[in-house]
């Protein structure tokens, strides 16, 4: 016969796959905490949730592919034993689009809809950067008005101040692909023909922030060389034409009203322009309307995100606090989420024009900063364990169960220690599970009818001492003492009350 107490003959190596990440009871509930807020802003907007699963069939994730002629990149990916690819979902959005279009004739429209859950990228793995991260959507199909994507940006902003961020801390950025395509038309990059300058353009403004005016208007012309001595070739603008990109990337001005003035002269005569500037200074009219254009949420031309699928408005939450690095070093943790119109998105399934806008928020960099300014959904108190019952006499472990059913019952979170230790190896571990009480009965307690609760959060201070001896006398009495079997529940409950 096999010892089954013996250790196998060899082991594996117990290892975290890169890009991945375990999460702990703490994060887990702060998570819950921050979701259950965003949740209810959600709802009070009149948006019900919808679950899709984890796994699409490969085509249905679309342009939302790195690669589609290599599905296994950019995803994770099998065939199925009919030989089908599938994928776990790169996002929420694609698989939302299948659900719609699926749906379409059963589904009240405009469909305004919530979900939330982990998407999964099949990319090299880096600082911040996971295979695995969760996120959390609300979007509206059927609906063409751009009233439907201000009401979202009014959303994002409510849901931020609603987890704990405050008004003066971020803000709701505002931009129309439109716009963008109407300044580049502008510059005389209309056509299929100019589809790579075009390209080429768009990254180069996305790198505004990290490389400056200087940077970019290197790769708007002929080209940059970086600090490596690796050249990147350039759009070959002429100096008119960076100069019509400029006076988009710096049309911010102290008001909306002032950034629209700005963006007309932008896109010239442009007339898809001009329809995206209409659309923005709509959208401002129903911001001002609501109380929204006191700084929460501004028209900023800055916002280049997505804008291979985005069509019309894209907007992008900000946060715009400083806290302080792991190196002292102070740092901005910038965007938290974003999203825009995705027209097209829809109608790969049905073959006709399906208008939508939607907004995702990154779960993880949400509760990181939220941990940083300490919001109480971040860093509360849900980190207190069960009660602890200890085992003392193994003869008598009907009764310790007992104990624990009747606080169960009671609705209090309680545990039977299932261990083979003593009984300061049992506190020890009640303290490890962070438990507020133990329930200790020795055979002395059990002649008596009675049971011992150890107040775990008093005796921590006990332990760490008291000056004034009546005040250690007083607080000795309160974190160990007797009760009748009666009275456990009640006593529990005390003890739990006073560290709420």
């Amino acid at each position: 016969m096999t010892d089954q107490t013996s250790p196998p003959a060899s082991t594996v190596k117990a290892r975290l796959p890169r890009g991945l990440a375990d999460r702990g009871p703490a994060e887990i509930a702060a998570t819950h905490r921050m979701s259950a807020a965003i949740r209810e802003v959600y709802e009070l907007y009149g948006f019900e949730a919808v679950e899709t699963p984890f796994i699409e069939y490969t085509e249905a994730l679309g342009k939302f592919l790195p690669d589609l002629d290599r599905p296994n990149e950019g995803v994770f990916s099998f065939q199925d034993d009919d030989e089908q690819w599938l994928s776990l979902r790169y996002d929420l959005t694609a698989p939302l689009a299948r659900y719609v279009a699926e749906n379409y004739d059963k589904l009240a429209k405009p469909y305004r809809s919530y979900r939330s859950g982990f998407v999964f990228r099949n990319e090299k793995p880096g600082p911040g950067r996971f295979r695995q991260f969760m996120q959390f959507d609300a979007d509206t199909v059927g609906s063409a008005s751009v009233a439907a994507d201000a009401e979202i940006c009014m959303m994002a902003a409510d849901t931020l101040e609603k987890v704990g961020i405050a008004r003066g801390d971020y803000v709701i950025k505002v931009n129309n692909r439109k716009v963008l395509d109407g300044v580049l038309e502008a510059a005389g990059l209309a056509g299929d023909a100019r589809a790579g300058q075009r390209l080429i353009v768009l990254r180069a403004i996305d790198k505004l922030d990290r490389l400056g005016s200087d940077g970019v208007r290197m790769l708007l012309g002929t080209g940059r060389k970086d600090e490596s001595g690796d050249f990147t070739k350039g759009a070959d603008l002429a100096a008119s034409s960076i100069e019509r990109v400029f006076a988009f990337t710096s049309a911010r001005g102290a008001t909306n009203e002032a950034t629209l003035a700005n963006l007309r002269l932008a896109v010239g005569s442009s007339e898809r322009g001009a329809e995206g500037v209409s659309e923005l200074d709509d959208m401002a009219k129903l911001f001002a309307a609501a109380g929204y254009d006191d700084g929460r949420v501004v028209i900023d031309p800055a916002v280049v995100r997505g804008l291979e699928y985005y069509t019309g408005p894209v907007y992008e939450a900000e946060l715009t606090f400083e806290v302080k690095d792991d190196n002292g070093r102070p740092m901005r943790f910038g965007s938290v989420g974003g999203g825009g119109r995705y027209d097209g998105l829809v109608a790969r399934f049905r073959g006709e024009p399906v208008p939508a806008t939607g907004f995702s928020v990154g779960v993880s960099r949400l509760l990181s900063a939220l941990q940083a300014i300490k919001s109480p959904i971040a860093v509360g108190s849900d980190s207190r364990g069960p009660v602890v019952v200890l085992v003392m006499d193994k003869a008598e472990i009907g009764r310790y169960q007992g104990f624990v059913t009747q606080l169960r019952n009671a609705g209090i979170r309680s545990e039977l220690y299932l261990g083979a230790a003593g009984m300061n190896a049992q506190l020890k571990y009640a303290d490890r599970r962070h438990s507020p009480c133990a329930v200790i009965q020795g055979s002395n307690e059990r002649d008596k009818g009675e049971v011992t609760i150890r107040d775990l959060v008093l005796g921590a201070e006990l332990a760490a001492g008291s000056k004034d001896r009546a005040d250690y006398l007083e607080l000795r009495s309160r974190a160990q003492f007797p009760v009748a079997e009666a009275d456990l529940v009640s006593a529990v409950r005390d003890v739990l009350d006073r560290h709420k």
